[in-house]
């Protein structure tokens, strides 16, 4: 998808993934908050965003973020839509899997 927007507009493309990058790379919030606040706005049902979930997930959990803070984020997401557990509770047990057979 990037590639097809920086094709047509490079320099939105360019400021948007700058804009997007910050919260990453400035440094105020540390890497586990930023994960945790991805996940729950990928889990939230306003965008339910499956793959960015899963990856946020893993990325916190490599970040020695415990499935039970992800569990309480993806509760508060709930308050939102009920869907965001049906949505994120079973990536982050088939990531827990995923970490243990490994």
């Amino acid at each position: 998808m990037w590639d097809g927007l920086d094709e047509l507009d490079p320099g939105w493309t360019e400021h948007y993934l700058t804009a997007t990058l910050q919260p990453y790379e400035s440094g105020v919030l540390p890497p586990q908050v930023v994960q945790l606040l991805c996940i729950a706005v990928d889990a939230s049902c306003t965008h339910m965003y499956g793959p960015g979930l899963q990856r946020h997930i893993r990325a916190a959990l490599d970040l020695g973020v415990t499935a039970h803070e992800i569990l309480e984020v993806l509760k508060l997401a709930t308050t939102v839509g009920i869907h965001s557990l049906n949505l994120g509770v079973p990536i982050l047990l088939e990531e827990l899997s995923a970490r243990d057979s490994s």
